[in-house]
């Protein structure tokens, strides 16, 4: 291999990591939002179903800010809040508030609320529990509910 060609794989792979980084590191509040929201939405019945952990999989896995995140970092997100609803729901729920509220009057509020309703009917069902905390996502980050058919 050419010295020009090394130097050039070297600067494309350089450039490329800290492009990764860069994002991971704008997108990580948004992460903790898009997956603390799920985590409540998938506990607002009291069952996490293996389809509304795999949509939100799927979701990050192709999201163009989120798909730098590794997945066992997600996993480790998810059951952090799981662990604490399970604690006491009150702490769990204000916990996520925090990480959604983030976003109030922001552009990236409703797509947080846009995951959690593919979520919610990841199961088959949106049921009056999960139309209730998105609800109260909505309220936390200033939006209307009837914007999402709730």
């Amino acid at each position: 291999m050419a010295f020009t060609d090394w130097l050039k794989k070297n600067v494309t792979d350089a450039r490329d990591t800290i492009n990764t980084e860069i994002t991971k590191f704008k997108s990580k509040d948004l992460l903790e939002a898009v997956v603390a929201g799920c985590a409540l939405v998938a506990y607002a019945d009291n069952t996490v179903s293996p389809e509304e952990k795999q949509k939100m999989m799927g979701y990050l896995k192709t999201s163009d800010q989120l798909k730098v995140f590794d997945q066992n970092d997600v996993i480790k997100i998810f059951q952090k809040y799981i662990e604490k609803f399970e604690f006491d729901v009150a702490i769990g729920t204000g916990e996520v508030m925090q990480a959604v509220g983030k976003f109030r009057d922001k552009p990236q509020g409703q797509l947080v609320v846009r995951v959690c309703c593919a979520i919610a009917a990841a199961d088959g069902t949106f049921d009056d529990n999960e139309q209730a905390v998105v609800r109260r996502m909505c309220s936390e980050l200033g939006l209307n509910p009837a914007d999402f058919s709730l």
